[in-house]
């Protein structure tokens, strides 16, 4: 049987969308966030070192990371569902690009961002607020900001020119891209005026069956 240890409000909420969408038959471990820190509880330490989600197990295989995971699972059950486009084809280098590109692109922006934000909400003296902020600012402008608007332009011009990601197919690869996207959408990153076709890709993904059941097994999402 796969098991997904799945924790609230983070990437993990995508694989159990990917499971939906292949029609598996799957269990969920769920996970609470530590309400002080928001950080991982201890308990997925035993699972996996890094103490971190997702993780899949599947028979004695234990998966980690999310483009790590929907590798295996397309690969060992695709089947016929389209989800991961033919070996050699133009979608399929689109395909391996974009799955990289959520974590290794985007996600580090989004990060940044998330941190410095709570940096701002910590309790510190109050002398030291100032500088906090500062710093925060010049980061922000100098690295978060330009990254991110780059990026959403970048996404948006390619959606220009395909109905999808990777091609005019849905793919993994569009569950891969959706935590970053909501998590844009949530901080007010994407606007009508500038991102049109990102918002019509969320509002098409968030129609899908599979999505509404994965949120609903899933439990807490908020970004």
């Amino acid at each position: 049987m796969i098991t997904l240890h799945h924790l609230e409000h983070s990437r993990s909420q995508r694989i159990i969308w990917l499971l939906e969408e292949l029609e598996l038959e799957y269990q969920i471990q769920h996970y609470a966030r530590d309400p002080d820190t928001h950080l991982a509880p201890a308990a997925l330490l035993a699972i996996h070192p890094l103490g971190k989600a997702p993780v899949l197990t599947d028979g004695d295989a234990v998966i980690a990371e999310s483009g790590a995971i929907i590798e295996y699972l397309t690969d060992r059950h695709g089947g016929d569902h389209g989800l991961r486009p033919d070996p050699g084809t133009p979608e399929a280098l689109r395909w391996t690009y974009w799955l990289h590109f959520a974590e290794g692109s985007m996600m580090p922006p989004l990060l940044v961002e998330f941190i410095f934000r709570r940096v701002r909400k910590a309790d510190m003296p109050f002398f030291a607020r100032p500088i906090a902020e500062r710093i925060a600012d010049s980061v922000e402008e100098a690295f978060v900001h330009p990254n991110l608007e780059r990026q959403l332009a970048f996404m948006e011009s390619e959606l220009a020119q395909r109905d999808w990601f990777a091609g005019d197919a849905f793919s993994a690869a569009d569950i891969q891209l959706s935590f970053p996207l909501e998590a844009a959408a949530a901080r007010d990153w994407l606007t009508p005026e500038q991102h049109p076709r990102l918002l019509d890709w969320l509002a098409r993904i968030h129609a899908r069956p599979a999505y509404q059941r994965a949120r609903e097994r899933g439990g807490p999402y908020e970004l």
